[in-house]
């Protein structure tokens, strides 16, 4: 059995992670995930490289931002790969967060299925109707579709 390459091209990378070459570039230029250039020019990757991004895309699967996740990448030393311990310090950081995420898409959900499911669709008895402005006060955007917003869906 040959031994596998310690560093990988981006084509390899991009291949066995599932990443596109574009996405592979955004990462680095992050600072997400680092290569080394050979002689040249052309990038290589570390191995390790590969469960880095296992890290980042789950990390993206839960709702988390390319910052918030550069920024738990950053505490580890020497750029090195998350570990089963990282994850787990890293996710605890996280979870009031993605608690509120989940509980934000289940009020949508529940309060966008009572809606549509009436059948009236004349807005009149929907939750998420703000006839007249009436919540501007609670700022910009849809504050009753807000997780923890006074105007939040109940």
């Amino acid at each position: 059995m040959s031994k596998l390459p310690e560093m990988l091209t981006i084509g390899e990378v991009a291949d066995r992670s599932g990443v596109p070459h574009t996405a592979l570039r955004f990462y680095e230029e992050r600072g997400l995930i680092h290569s080394e250039r050979t002689a040249g020019n052309q990038r290589r990757y570390p191995r390790a490289v590969l469960r880095r991004l296992a890290f980042i895309r789950t990390a993206q699967r839960v709702g988390l931002s390319l910052e918030e996740i550069r920024d738990a990448l950053e505490t580890l030393p020497d750029r090195r790969t998350p570990t089963k311990v990282d994850w787990t310090k890293l996710s605890k950081t996280w979870r009031g967060e993605i608690d509120a995420r989940i509980d934000a898409l289940q009020r949508l959900r529940d309060n966008l299925t009572s809606c549509i499911g009436c059948g009236c669709l004349s807005l009149k008895s929907c939750l998420l109707v703000n006839g007249d402005d009436q919540l501007a006060a609670f700022g910009p955007g849809a504050p009753r579709l807000k997780a923890g917003s006074e105007g939040g869906i109940s």
